[in-house]
C-alpha cells in the first residue's frame, strides 16, 4: 500500500529519547478516541530538552496466579512465568504490547512507561509447586515481557522466583536482553551443572544506532554479547534468539549476528519473523515512517510477502516463520549459517526434572483461612 493512502502518518510523530513508541495509542478495549491538539493555550517546544521526560511509573500488584500455561505448538514451552506486566526496555516489535489493552492502557507509550509488578510472585510460585498434585514441568521465565527489565535491580522479584526454583531443584530457562541476569549466576551455575537451567539471550543486531530506536531501554549489542560469555565461562549454557528478523533493517545482519553470538560461546540459535499482531502494526509503522522512511514502504511489502498478503497471520503454522519465498529464503540462510557455525548440533531444552522437591510451605496463621 502506497503511503499516499495513508498507510503511514503524512507527518509523523517526532520520537522520544528512550521511548520505543512514538505515539500513545488507544488500546482497542477503548471506547472514546482522544486526540491531542494544539489550541494556543498550552504551547510545548519541540526544540531538544524543552520537551519534559516521559516518566517510568510502578505499579505493585498482588496477582491471583503466577503461571502460565499454553498448548500452542509452536512454542517450545507449555508453562511461562512473568513477574512484571509492561516493559520499559521498549523494543517497538513486542508481541505483548497488546495486553496493556486489557488494563485500559495504550499499547503505545503506557506500555513500557507503565510498569506492574506482581509483588508476590515468588510467594505464588512456592504455593503453586508445592501443591500435592503439582508436576514440575520447565518454566519459561521472562516470556512475554523481560524479567530483567531495570525495575527488577531494585524489587528484584526475579531474584526471588530463581531463588524458589533453585531450592527446589526445579528446572527452568530464561530469556533475556538485559545483562542484569548476570547478577544471578551464583544461583544459575549450580543449577547448570545439574543440568536444571539455560539461558537465551535475544540479539536483534549489531548496529547500536538501529538497537537504540529498536528497543531503545535494553542492553546494547555489544554488552549482550559480553553477557553471553559471561554466562558461558560460568558454566551455563547459552542460546541466542535472533528475534525478530525485520526485512531491511536487522535482516541484512543475520548472519553477522550469529556468528559474534557463536564466538561469544552462545551454542544454539533460533529465530523468529517479525510478527505484527493487533495493535503492534501500527505502532510500528510509525516508528518505521519516524525513523526509516526511506524504506517503510518497502519493509512492509516484504512483511506482506511473509503473511500471505496481510500485516499478520496468526496460523499456528505460519506466524513465527512466515510463508513464500522470502521466508524460504531466510530460512535457508539461517540453516546455512547455523551449519557453518557449528550451532544447533547438540540437544538443547532437556532440563534435568529427577531432583525437584515440593518446597515446605508453612501454614496460614489463621487456619480458617484455608475454607477460602
Amino acid at each position: 500500500m502506497p503511503t499516499s493512502d495513508r498507510e503511514f502518518p503524512i507527518a509523523p510523530p517526532s520520537p522520544l529519547k528512550g521511548r520505543g513508541a512514538v505515539t500513545n495509542m488507544q488500546g482497542r478495549y477503548e471506547r472514546d478516541e482522544r486526540e491531542r491538539v494544539e489550541d494556543g493555550w498550552e504551547h510545548v517546544s519541540q526544540e531538544e530538552g524543552d520537551t519534559p521526560p516521559l516518566r517510568t511509573q510502578i505499579f505493585e500488584e498482588r496477582a491471583k496466579s503466577i503461571l502460565t500455561h499454553n498448548n500452542s505448538p509452536d512454542i517450545p514451552f507449555s508453562t511461562s512465568l512473568n513477574p512484571y506486566r509492561g516493559c520499559e526496555h521498549g523494543c517497538i516489535y513486542c508481541f505483548a504490547r497488546p495486553t496493556h489493552s486489557y488494563l485500559g492502557l495504550s499499547p503505545g507509550l503506557d506500555f513500557e512507561s507503565r510498569i506492574y509488578a506482581k509483588i508476590n510472585a515468588g510467594e505464588l510460585l512456592e504455593r503453586e509447586i508445592g501443591k500435592p498434585n503439582y508436576r514440575p514441568e520447565p518454566i519459561a521465565l521472562g516470556v512475554n515481557t523481560d524479567a530483567y527489565q531495570p525495575v527488577e535491580r531494585d524489587l528484584k522479584l526475579t531474584r526471588r522466583v530463581i531463588e524458589i526454583l533453585h531450592d527446589s531443584g526445579h528446572p527452568f530457562a530464561a530469556i533475556t536482553k538485559s545483562s542484569l541476569i548476570e547478577r544471578d549466576i551464583d544461583l544459575l551455575a549450580p543449577m547448570a551443572s545439574r543440568g536444571q537451567v539455560m539461558a537465551a539471550i535475544t540479539v536483534t543486531t549489531l548496529d547500536a544506532d538501529i538497537a537504540r530506536t529498536l528497543e531503545p531501554r535494553a542492553a546494547t549489542p555489544s554488552r549482550r554479547l559480553r553477557t553471553i560469555r559471561t554466562l558461558v565461562d560460568a558454566g551455563i549454557p547459552v542460546g541466542v534468539s535472533i528475534a525478530p528478523l525485520i526485512p531491511f533493517v536487522t535482516e541484512p545482519d543475520m548472519e553477522r549476528v550469529l556468528e559474534a553470538c557463536a564466538e561469544a560461546g552462545a551454542t544454539s540459535a533460533s529465530y523468529i519473523v517479525l510478527r505484527l499482531p493487533w495493535e503492534v502494526a501500527p505502532l510500528f509503522k510509525d516508528w518505521l515512517a519516524a525513523h526509516f522512511p526511506d524504506r517503510a514502504d518497502r519493509v512492509m511489502s516484504r512483511v506482506r510477502d511473509m503473511r500471505g498478503g496481510k500485516d499478520y497471520d496468526s496460523d499456528f503454522a505460519k506466524r513465527m516463520k512466515g510463508e513464500g519465498l522470502w521466508a524460504d529464503m531466510l530460512k535457508q540462510r539461517f540453516s546455512k549459517a547455523t551449519k557453518r557455525l557449528g550451532l544447533n548440533q547438540r540437544s538443547h531444552g532437556i532440563l534435568d526434572m529427577s531432583e525437584f522437591k515440593k518446597p515446605e510451605i508453612a501454614p496460614p496463621s489463621n487456619p480458617q483461612l484455608d475454607l477460602f
